[in-house]
């Protein structure tokens, strides 16, 4: 492990989470269309939508644990394997109980991943970690970007049954892992059930963590909302399934672009405007997008996508900032920051769904915006004035 080349690493790890991410970013765009070949409604694909969020997400903590412990690289080889051959299936399910264990298993893929990919990015990190995370966080939006328009390109071309054929592109890099991932010596340690808990309780009593999970959770609520509400709003309104996917691509591709220039802007704004920027905007420009959306729908389309840029740009500050606080429990913290903040929302969602599908898509988005907004400047300083408190 010395002598592993940061360079290489660094690539491969970002290439796995970019194939990784491109399959749990497809079934939102195609889950109307999926919806409307299985006869349910918007509500019961909100609960498919956020149950695989839920997998992908609420365990990484968990997983977290075990990957930091165990000094394997078993994680990021069976999770990207898992989310590549289950994902694509998922389309070519008969039932909506046969749809959900693909869903299921194919999130839970994800999840096994994330924790110690994100852990073997700060651990492989010779020179600046932020930097690192960031390209890290930038691969990953980027193929969660492409995941929508290639589904929905697929789905308009060729049908929903052809995505299948996506799983060999994960199965190829999951087993180039093993090549270009440097092995870790065998540090295993064997942890009892009683320092499971005592990791746990000393992360979830930490207040500096549970303000930037805090933070975290606002963030995704608008981006999850908008990702899997948005395509229902526009396949009411008589869009394709390419149209669809590529607003979508852009939203997360635009957010990639957010993830790579952030560690630029924080430099140059401060970590402390990183966060209201991110944050407060989300509530304008939502407002923006509804106002626009009939009058002049290309005009709320790139308002759309440049949330995007804005809203994702904050990400990789959160990840390294909550890292740092704990640094020994990096794949843990990791999991926490990028996955059980968005199993949370995830949760939520399986309520929203139906409140959206109540009341309206529009008023549900806007309340949702309005809540990181209104909260962000009370949370995020509390978090900075216990930063400065251990200074």
């Amino acid at each position: 492990m010395e002598n592993f080349s940061e360079k290489k690493t660094q690539f491969w790890l970002n290439v796995a989470h970019f194939t990784n991410d491109i399959y749990t970013g497809m079934l939102s765009p195609i889950m109307p269309f999926i919806a409307a070949k299985l006869a349910f409604s918007m509500a019961v694909a909100t609960v498919v939508l956020s149950v695989s969020h839920i997998c992908t997400s609420l365990l990484q903590p968990a997983f977290g644990f075990f990957a930091d412990n165990l000094r394997k690289r078993a994680f990021v080889f069976w999770g990207l394997l898992m989310t590549s051959l289950f994902i694509p299936f998922a389309p070519r399910a008969l039932s909506v109980s046969s749809l959900i264990l693909f869903v299921v298993l194919g999130s839970l893929g994800s999840s096994f991943f994330h924790p110690q990919a994100l852990g073997f990015t700060v651990k492989f990190s010779k020179s600046d970690v932020a930097k690192n995370m960031g390209m890290f966080m930038c691969f990953g939006t980027v193929g969660f970007a492409l995941g929508p328009v290639i589904s929905a390109g697929i789905t308009q071309l060729f049908g929903l049954d052809k995505i299948s054929y996506l799983s060999f592109l994960g199965v190829i890099v999951a087993f180039s892992m093993f090549f270009f991932v440097p092995k870790i010596k065998d540090e295993r340690e064997t942890k009892t059930q009683s320092e499971f808990f005592q990791t746990f309780r000393e992360i979830l009593s930490n207040r500096k963590v549970n303000l930037l999970n805090l933070i975290a959770m606002l963030k995704t609520l608008v981006t999850t909302s908008s990702c899997i509400l948005l395509p229902f709003l526009w396949k009411s309104s008589g869009h394709s399934a390419f149209y669809i996917g590529f607003a979508l691509f852009a939203y997360n591709f635009m957010g990639g672009l957010g993830s790579f220039i952030s560690r630029k802007v924080e430099l140059k704004l401060g970590t402390e405007r990183v966060f209201y920027l991110s944050m407060m905007s989300s509530l304008p420009m939502m407002l923006a997008f509804i106002l626009s959306y009939k009058i002049h729908p290309t005009v709320a389309l790139c308002t759309f996508i440049f949330m995007g840029l804005i809203q994702w740009m904050a990400v990789p500050v959160t990840m390294v900032m909550a890292q740092s606080v704990l640094p020994q429990y990096k794949s843990i913290i990791g999991g926490f920051i990028n996955g059980f903040s968005w199993g949370v929302v995830a949760i939520v969602m399986t309520f929203v769904g139906y409140v959206a599908q109540a009341k309206g898509i529009m008023p549900v988005l806007l309340v949702v915006s309005a809540i990181p907004a209104t909260l962000s400047y009370p949370v995020v300083k509390h978090l900075f004035r216990l930063m400065a408190k251990e200074v």
